[in-house]
């Protein structure tokens, strides 16, 4: 029944995709929004060098639409894959796909990752127009993830896709590691919505490691760190998604409370510990149970203790946040230009700059440009204060998490680092059942994996 229910949502979705690209036709007929491509307001008089991996410009409206329709079924094909016939085989070519069309045919631009930026700007900054293409493409993936979990990581964001392809031999990372450096991507996040929200940059474009490949040009730097991640990826699954990547951190929030998510072994699970295994990203839930008697009230002193010490982790993050926005703020063009000119009429530097002639040129008095300069600089004074809270309330939550235990029987995926990749489906006993590979489930032991690896080990 549950499995039908999915079957009729899934392409009812797919339909929509037809829907949505005859509204997306009406709606450009009747507004112009969505020939705003300026998604980076380039401040005058500067020397702010625009970054190589803005947004590229667009041929045609039609083709931002058809962007639309194409990432709704995308994101419908991934979800019925993921969940209903569970399907490696699928998801990967699928995610081929998506990486030739949304990263290499359209140089991984507008995608949601860059997007968020743009939401940012405009919540903050009403004489922005924000295209409602980049709005869609914001949304439609947190939408399907709230029903499927993380299926626009599994096989349609391109950059996820790139690093799909190249995780051939993954390690565990120690789990201590691993949950320390998945707080960046929240900090990331901050930080992203700061300088957006401010008109500054959009660092997640400026630094998005894979954009100049698919462009087949870009910064070297760029380039270099990109091909440095892949080189990574080989041996650490998906690097970026897991310890960069802001908008994955959303999804991972909004995956948690998914109505349907990929499960493994539903028929019965035999604790072999195949999928666990063969997960490179460290997503399998293993069974537990909650601590005995004897340790539970150490355990509730533990979770109590971590509770107290979240609002003082906010509190202190907000303190040390008013001391980080003025070094935050230097990053505006409009913030270093006007501490240039006062340096160059103080002659505590030699010469002048481009943007320094430029603006002198103009003829503007000097007083409005600091007094601009001032005025933005008192803005990151807020924002850094609300990015340090942040950072100290995702500090806080981690802790609450890591305090917490659950009884849990089968394996499971962690919803929140699950990216539906399906690998976990190929080792299950369980799905080989299911596929008529192998007789029934009960017929099955639990296999020591363990036993087999170092009986490998000695053979070779």
């Amino acid at each position: 029944m549950v499995k039908q229910g999915l079957r009729r949502t899934l392409k009812a979705s797919m339909r929509l995709s037809r829907l949505f690209g005859l509204a997306g036709l009406l709606i450009l007929a009747m507004s112009q929004l969505s020939h705003a491509s300026d998604v980076i307001p380039v401040p005058e008089f500067s020397d702010y060098e625009v970054p190589i991996s803005m947004p590229a410009p667009v041929e045609s409206p039609v083709w931002e639409w058809l962007n639309v329709v194409l990432l709704i079924g995308a994101l419908s094909l991934a979800s019925y894959f993921s969940i209903v016939t569970r399907s490696r085989r699928g998801l990967f070519t699928l995610a081929i796909a998506s990486l030739l069309w949304f990263g290499f045919a359209r140089s991984g631009c507008v995608c949601a990752i860059g997007a968020t930026q743009n939401v940012a700007l405009a919540m903050f900054d009403s004489s922005y127009a924000i295209p409602w293409t980049i709005v869609a493409i914001f949304i439609l993936p947190l939408i399907f993830t709230l029903f499927f979990g993380r299926t626009f990581c599994a096989a349609v964001c391109p950059l996820g896709a790139i690093q799909e392809v190249v995780a051939i031999r993954p390690v565990k990372v120690p789990s201590w590691l691993d949950h320390t450096l998945g707080l960046v991507p929240y900090i990331y996040l901050g930080l992203a919505v700061v300088y957006a929200a401010t008109g500054t940059a959009f660092i997640i474009c400026r630094y998005d490691p894979f954009v100049a490949m698919f462009r087949m040009s870009g910064n070297v730097n760029m380039l270099v760190f990109g091909g440095s991640l892949l080189l990574l990826g080989v041996f650490v699954g998906r690097p970026y998604c897991r310890y960069l990547c802001p908008y994955g951190a959303v999804l991972g929030v909004l995956s948690k409370g998914s109505k349907w998510h990929g499960r493994i072994a539903p028929e019965k699970c035999i604790q072999c510990h195949l999928c666990e295994n063969s997960c490179p990203y460290g997503a399998i839930a293993t069974p537990s149970s909650p601590p005995p008697k004897s340790e539970r009230a150490n355990a509730r002193r533990r979770l109590a203790k971590t509770l107290a010490l979240a609002p003082v982790l906010v509190i202190a993050g907000v303190l040390v946040g008013m001391t980080i926005g003025t070094p935050m703020a230097k990053l505006d063009p409009n913030v270093r230009l006007a501490e240039r000119i006062i340096q160059e009429d103080a002659g505590e530097v030699e010469g002048t700059t481009d943007a320094t002639d430029a603006f002198r040129n103009t003829g503007q008095p000097k007083s409005e440009l600091i007094d601009l300069a001032i005025g933005i600089r008192d803005r990151f004074g807020t924002m850094g204060m609300l990015f340090g809270g942040w950072v100290g309330f995702v500090i806080g939550i981690k802790l609450i998490s890591l305090s917490l235990q659950r009884k849990r029987v089968d394996y499971e995926p962690d919803r929140s680092r699950c990216v539906s990749c399906a690998r976990c489906y190929w080792y299950c006993p369980g799905e080989q059942v299911r596929l008529g590979l192998v007789g029934d489930v009960s017929d099955l032991v639990p296999l020591n994996v363990d036993a087999i690896e170092a009986e490998k080990a000695v053979s070779k």
